[in-house]
């Protein structure tokens, strides 16, 4: 497999918590390496607010999975950690023990680009129980922020209607390796290309959908804009977008015409202008106004300036003239708080048994079992989604149930098509999922978001779409709360 989403690392093996190294030395001591277990990643709520997420990332952690391997050198430093006594923590025959790990779990995993809803898993491990532990940093880093920005990306998509988004995030992503992340999801969530020409290479977006421009310092180096530009124009005239605001955007549109009349004269055009300051709905109709009158009708305005998916919904409202957005430093948006629970354990030769996390917050009480996801729809809208558990089949006519307000309840669809979300990426740690490209990835993307209503889209208030716990899996998880809560919550409390 090629290096596409982590292109210049080499091992990550040691990516990871270490605690998640420490518990698994536990596992290993107690003779549990042997032990099975199923875990989920999933999130709580919608990032930004919204009404829906699209799933992101399971690329990058196909490509992590798949090359897991202590090497000597990961060896030699976990040697070398001290725990309180200052002895080493780690046990030598444990360190020997990783040093021939090999990755076994069976995954599964909701495609790249589909909608997704709070509580779904977006992912499932199920295998050694130390093994499918010691991936969960890894595949909550590489999933949680990817999902994030695809969704913030699918959002802005959605606000700038038919107008082209390109992304301009580069210099305000957290690294290298975020900024990657970001051009990758913020393309696959909608947006038509990017400034950066290091992701554009490795994602392999066209290097036609990049839109050359110039900064304010290119300009500040001339004596005066109009020399600027003119200087821009003589060396690459057949990619002339000139930035307007250095000084006076009005005076830069000026100069743009008279710069593009010499373009023209020479048998070029001007691709446009790009406004970066100030009040774009007002100063785009204007210079929307005057590059008209001037016979550059086809000019662009690429509006930019910290915008975001309300600020460019304002625009649009206001009637701005803009034709192309570029965003940068809004997309980088909190990463989905996602998270990763263990769901069920099965010791050598025996039945599952479902676990259950408890809190004191019910939204984060977690859902035992081996969960899969089922989808309802119509020829042109989702109608709802069910939770259940693999080993229980779902029955047709069944009921499902909200999970934080048992009183909404519906009976599953009967005639609807239905369809499961979860697939299969994994068996016993080999790649049986063919990797989509990524302008296929970005067409899933496009349909599973037709498939959402707009109110659920819309920015503001927008519709809570039906999702639900089948109800023998609801059952079971409240036997599990009152099971493992009993009455001592309550007769311990301290007021």
């Amino acid at each position: 497999m090629t290096y596409r989403i982590l292109p210049y690392r080499s091992n990550l093996t040691l990516f990871t918590d270490l605690y998640q190294l420490t518990m698994g030395q536990v596992y290993w001591a107690e003779g549990m390496t042997e032990w099975e277990g199923i875990f989920h990643q999933f999130f709580r709520a919608h990032p930004s607010g919204g009404g829906y997420t699209v799933a992101c990332g399971l690329e990058a952690i196909i490509d992590y999975l798949s090359h897991l391997k202590f090497t000597d050198e990961d060896i030699a430093f976990l040697s070398t950690i001290p725990g309180n006594d200052g002895k080493p923590i780690f046990h030598p025959d444990y360190l020997r023990y990783l040093k021939h790990f090999k990755f076994s779990c069976d995954v599964d995993a909701v495609p790249e680009g589909t909608v997704v809803f709070p509580h779904e898993p977006l992912l499932r491990v199920r295998g050694p129980l130390l093994q499918a532990q010691l991936v969960e940093t890894a595949v909550l880093t590489l999933g949680n922020y990817a999902t994030a920005i695809a969704t913030e990306a699918a959002r802005i998509a959605w606000a700038a209607g038919e107008l082209p988004v390109y992304d301009f995030s580069a210099r305000r992503a957290p690294g290298i390796d975020g900024s990657l992340t970001a051009t990758r999801s913020a393309y696959l969530g909608g947006f038509n290309g990017t400034s950066n020409v290091w992701a554009a290479q490795h994602l392999g977006i066209p290097v036609k959908d990049l839109k050359g421009t110039m900064a304010h310092s290119l300009v500040m180096s001339f004596d005066s804009e109009l020399e600027a530009f003119m200087a821009y124009a003589r060396t690459m005239p057949n990619n002339c977008l000139f930035l307007v605001d250095t000084y006076g955007t009005i005076e830069g549109v000026r100069h743009t015409i008279e710069t593009g009349r010499q373009l023209r004269a020479g048998g070029f055009e001007m691709l446009g202008i790009r406004l970066d300051s100030g009040d774009l709905a007002r100063l785009s109709r204007r210079a929307r106004r005057m590059l008209d009158e001037a016979g550059f009708q086809q000019a662009a305005i690429v509006g930019t300036n910290d915008l975001n998916e309300f600020l460019i919904q304002s625009l649009r409202m206001q009637d701005a003239a803009i034709t192309i957005w570029g965003v940068g430093t809004k997309l980088l948006v909190p990463s989905l708080a996602g998270v990763y629970k263990l769901s069920a354990i099965r010791r050598p030769g025996g039945e599952w048994e479902s676990k259950i996390k408890l809190s004191d917050q019910s939204i984060k009480i977690s859902i035992p079992g081996l969960l899969q996801v089922k989808r309802y729809r119509t020829l042109n809208a989702n109608l709802a989604d069910c939770i259940y558990d693999e080993r229980n089949a779902l029955a047709e006519g069944g009921t499902m149930i909200n999970l934080l307000d048992q009183t909404k309840q519906m009976s599953l669809p009967q005639d609807a098509p239905s369809h499961d979300l979860l697939v299969p990426v994994m068996r016993q740690g080999e790649l049986v999922y063919e990797l989509p490209t990524l302008e296929e990835i970005r067409h899933h993307r496009m349909v599973e978001l037709n498939f959402v209503a707009d109110a659920a889209k819309r920015f503001d208030n927008p519709d809570v779409y039906r999702v639900g716990l089948e109800k023998s899996l609801y059952l079971q998880r409240e036997y599990l709360i009152i099971e493992r809560r009993g009455t001592t919550d309550w007769e311990d409390e301290v007021y």
